[in-house]
């Protein structure tokens, strides 16, 4: 089962606990050109939430991102990683890390029709390549 890994630069930004928040956000990001493959929100706490975000590309899109107060991250590293969906496969992708002795600090993925895809968050930027060529080995 041949996969596509690719380094993704992750965007977050604070969102507030209210209804229109994100959507606010995004809309100034599409207003841009920004076609987001990505986006996980949530709420931190109440009152705050927070936003992830790939990808952010080109001038008019970055001032876009910053003036909406997102900001790509420099602590956490991000794997993009596309698949033919099977069974097993998230147990097959977290096992062979966890192996590799590589902490996950999160992990979204979703299937659609026979296709899947995978945004790994890894804590060291020096865990990127390593994962990678553990990946496409899968």
């Amino acid at each position: 089962m041949a996969m596509t890994v690719t380094k993704v630069d992750v965007w977050a930004g604070s969102l507030k606990d209210q209804p229109g928040s994100l959507a606010e956000k995004l809309a100034s990001l599409a207003a841009a050109g920004a076609n987001l493959a990505f986006v996980v929100a949530r709420r931190d706490k109440p009152g705050k939430g927070v936003a992830f975000i790939t990808p952010i590309r080109g001038a008019k899109q970055i001032a876009a991102a910053k003036k909406a107060k997102f900001r790509k991250t420099k602590s956490l590293h991000g794997l993009k990683v596309e698949s033919t969906d099977k069974v097993g496969l998230g147990a097959k992708i977290t096992q062979a890390l966890a192996e590799a002795d590589i902490n996950l600090r999160g992990l979204s993925a979703a299937a659609i029709g026979r296709r899947a895809v995978a945004y790994i968050a890894l804590d060291k930027a020096a865990d990127l390549a390593k994962a990678s060529r553990i990946l496409r080995k899968l």
